[in-house]
C-alpha cells in the first residue's frame, strides 16, 4: 500500500498582501470647487426667479398711476403695491383703493379707483355729497381744495342698486374721474387687487 501526502499551501511572508489581479482605481464623482460653486449659484438664481414669478403672478404686483383721477391721494407716476390675494380671501370693503381691469371693445386698460358702494346699496351724488341708501357717506380722504362745489362731477343717481358681486367705484378727484358714474358698477372678477401702499417716489410714501 502506498501513502499519499498533501503539501500545505506556501505561507506568505508577514506584511505581504496576497497576490491577485490589480484593483481598478476608484473614480471620483465630486465636482471641482469652481464648478460646484457655479452650480450652487444656478440653483439659487433659479429658485429666486421662480419665487419672484409666483409672487408677482399670484400675490403682489406693482402699478404705476397715470392721470389725475385719484388726486390728491395719488398722483401721476406714483407707484403702488397691489395685493392680488385680497379679494380671494374676503369681499371688497368700502374705502378700499382698488386696481380694476376694464375691457372696452378691443382696448384694455387698468384703472385705480376707490370702492364707494357695495352690493345691494343705492348710490346717489347730490350737491357733491355721496349718499349710500340715503345716508351721507363720510369721506375724510377727499381733498376739499380738489373736490369743490363747482368741480365735483355734478349730481348722479344709480339706476337700481349695486348688483351682487359688484362694487361701485369713484375717483377721489370727483370732477376729473371716469368711474362707475360712467362705466357702471364693476364686477368682482375685474378687480385685480387692493392697492395698499405707495412705495415710490419716497416723498409720496403712504399706506392706503
Amino acid at each position: 500500500m502506498t501513502s499519499e501526502t498533501i503539501d500545505p499551501p506556501p505561507l506568505e511572508p508577514p506584511g505581504v498582501p496576497p497576490v491577485g489581479p490589480p484593483e481598478e482605481p476608484a473614480t471620483s464623482t465630486k465636482l471641482p470647487p469652481g464648478a460646484r460653486a457655479f452650480f450652487d449659484w444656478l440653483v439659487v438664481i433659479a429658485v429666486a426667479l421662480l419665487v419672484a414669478f409666483v409672487v408677482r403672478t399670484f400675490v403682489i404686483a406693482h402699478f404705476v398711476v397715470e392721470g389725475e383721477s385719484m388726486y390728491s391721494t395719488l398722483d401721476t407716476n406714483d407707484r403702488v403695491f397691489v395685493n392680488k390675494l385680497s379679494y380671494r380671501l374676503h369681499d371688497p370693503n368700502r374705502g378700499d383703493v382698488v386696481v380694476l381691469h376694464q375691457v372696452t371693445g378691443a382696448s384694455e386698460r387698468d384703472l385705480i379707483k376707490r370702492v364707494i358702494g357695495l352690493p345691494g346699496e343705492s348710490v346717489e351724488v347730490r350737491n357733491c355729497t355721496v349718499l349710500i341708501d340715503g345716508r351721507v357717506l363720510n369721506e375724510p380722504y377727499l381733498d376739499p381744495e380738489v373736490v369743490t362745489p363747482t368741480d365735483c362731477g355734478g349730481d348722479y343717481t344709480l339706476d337700481g342698486v349695486v348688483p351682487d358681486d359688484h362694487v361701485f367705484v369713484m375717483g377721489d378727484n370727483r370732477g376729473g374721474s371716469q368711474d362707475s358714474r360712467v362705466i357702471g358698477p364693476i364686477s368682482d372678477d375685474d378687480l385685480v387687487g387692493r392697492a395698499f401702499v405707495v412705495f415710490w417716489p419716497q416723498s409720496h410714501w403712504q399706506w392706503l
